[in-house]
């Protein structure tokens, strides 16, 4: 399936976004600027990983009201939809064993979506953008509950991508050209590098050529090595986690400058939920490399392990927002 897709986003251009429904192996055209993307969610049982999710419309109520055995797990579309899947199908098939709950996985594409099911207790728990969550934490209160610590870091960083035969050595080099930014309110894929265009004294519109959203990382990195576009902000982890398992990439793309360091995405509740299941997200979380299985899920996502993070840990994003009047 993720052959499939990334073959169909090299033929594509890149002003359209790969979407993939999860029912069908099918591949949609890139969505250009200002244009949203769908308003679904996908819910999954995890009892069967060879299940073909179900696609629920955007007015669908079916994960709205939870049972008392079901945990519902927001995520957003940072990697393809196929590929987000594959994360973290079997962090949350051990989620709901641990926990012994049902769980239901809602696949958004966007993170203010996200943000919206999450202030609105249509979720549980949700895994946000640093971004994401300074917004949440303004708007409505969001709760930080663990971050990932990945190779001793809880830090992360925007990395500036071009294609590797590119002249360009700096955000400079890149004006009058092509640029992906990933999602609206990620803060490596578009704060941190509208931040750097501001202390050019520019804006998006006025430096660029032309600028697209992709809603995904890995597209905006794919897009880069394709030569679709000439830049790209992306994130440090899944851009290393990328090169880690296709080091082809490496000899296509190159990073010119590296932005940082910024607080590690979270997952994050919302503050009315129930006290009870907060403290036992939280326990699984941190409990997860104290186990063998939990240890193995961890290094398949390149996680040392989950920890309780300060707040201010995201003083930083809130800076640059505060300087940007977002």
């Amino acid at each position: 399936m993720l052959r499939i897709l990334h073959n169909t986003a090299r033929r594509s251009k890149f002003w359209f976004i790969v979407l993939v429904s999860l029912a069908i192996v099918a591949a949609i055209s890139f969505i250009a600027l200002n244009q949203g993307p769908p308003l679904d969610a996908i819910q999954v049982s995890l009892a069967d990983k060879s299940v073909v999710p179900q696609v629920l419309g955007s007015n669908s109520d079916d994960y709205n009201q939870p049972g008392n055995s079901s945990l519902r797990v927001a995520i957003a579309g940072v990697l393809s939809p196929s590929s987000t899947l594959e994360a973290y199908q079997d962090l949350l098939t051990h989620m709901g064993d641990s926990l012994d709950r049902q769980v239901i996985m809602i696949l958004k594409p966007t993170y203010a979506e996200i943000n919206d099911v999450l202030m609105g207790q249509r979720a549980d728990v949700a895994f946000v953008c640093s971004l994401a969550y300074v917004k949440g934490n303004q708007d409505f209160g969001m709760e930080l509950l663990v971050a990932p610590q990945i190779n001793e870091e809880i830090v992360y960083y925007s990395y500036l991508i071009v294609p590797e035969v590119s002249g360009a050595s700096n955000m400079e080099d890149l004006r009058g050209r092509s640029f992906a930014f990933t999602d609206p309110i990620s803060n490596t894929g578009h704060l941190a590098p509208s931040y750097q265009l501001s202390l050019l004294d520019e804006t998006t519109a006025s430096f660029f050529g032309s600028y697209y959203f992709t809603y995904s990382h890995d597209i905006s990195v794919r897009a880069v090595a394709d030569r679709l576009v000439d830049g790209a902000a992306v994130d440090s982890l899944v851009y290393e986690q990328m090169i880690a398992k296709e080091p082809e990439l490496a000899s296509k793309v190159k990073i010119i400058s590296r932005w940082g360091p910024y607080g590690m995405p979270p997952a994050a509740v919302n503050p009315e939920l129930d006290s009870q299941l907060k403290w036992q997200l939280q326990e699984f979380f941190l409990g997860m490399h104290d186990s063998d299985e939990g240890r193995n899920l961890l290094n398949n996502l390149e996680i040392d392990q989950f920890k309780v993070v300060p707040d201010d840990l995201y003083d930083s994003i809130r800076e640059m927002t505060t300087n940007l009047g977002w």
